[in-house]
């Protein structure tokens, strides 16, 4: 299955599926104050919203035409574009900040490489590169067939899974002050009472160090 294939279905025909990302995306638009700010990924264009309402300079990249197209109305086609995270279309030492949201464990390790010098080479000497990706994901569990040719896939596109250690090594080759934190996000405008009462009975067994999964890890660092 082609990654863009299920890229572009969510980002273009089940847009709220992105529902869940609101506290997420808040929380790191929370880093990007009186920033000029990359985002790579665009998704349902989440991120691009919250970032106009709080007066941050935003740009975004995405491999989706249709979803750039949605994006050039509301921040602007210079602004908005077309492109790969391993061939960022923007120059050297532009942005203050660089994020990419739930997109690295879409990308074969190959690709990260190349990905984590590219985002080096467009961030500012004082920049810095934020994130988050899923925690120690079970790919299996997560493993549809395609009912007309039979191949198996992760149903979200993912083929890395991420525990503190992986993500470190793989930051550090490229940056320096690297920091990785465990994470819970609930997007509570999304849940109903039952999900509510779920969501804060899963929050009590993530702060007491019991949660295993469902989680994701943030990451920040700065240029060597």
């Amino acid at each position: 299955m082609e990654q863009n294939k299920i890229w572009e279905y969510y980002q273009t025909k089940d847009i709220s599926s992105f529902d869940g990302s609101y506290a997420r995306l808040k929380f790191l638009l929370g880093k990007c104050r009186n920033k000029r700010v990359l985002n790579i990924g665009v998704g349902g264009g989440v991120f691009e919203k919250l970032a106009l309402k709080s007066n941050v300079d935003v740009y975004s990249i995405d491999p989706s035409a249709k979803s750039i197209d949605m994006l050039h109305n509301m921040i602007g086609k210079e602004k908005a574009k077309v492109g790969y995270s391993q061939d960022i279309p923007f120059s050297d030492n532009f942005f203050d900040v660089v994020i990419m949201s739930e997109v690295l464990e879409h990308l074969e390790t190959d690709i990260i490489k190349k990905t984590l010098k590219e985002v080096k080479r467009v961030l500012k000497e004082d920049g810095k590169f934020i994130g988050t990706v899923p925690y120690n994901e079970n790919l299996k569990e997560q493993i549809v067939i395609c009912p007309t040719c039979g191949e198996k896939f992760h149903r979200w596109g993912h083929v890395q899974s991420f525990d503190i250690q992986i993500l470190k090594n793989l930051l550090s080759e490229n940056f320096s002050n690297v920091k990785i934190y465990k994470k819970m996000f609930i997007s509570w405008n999304v849940l109903n009472w039952k999900g509510k009462i779920s969501a804060i009975i899963n929050y009590i067994i993530f702060r007491l160090n019991f949660k295993k999964s469902g989680l994701n890890l943030y990451f920040e660092a700065m240029l060597k």
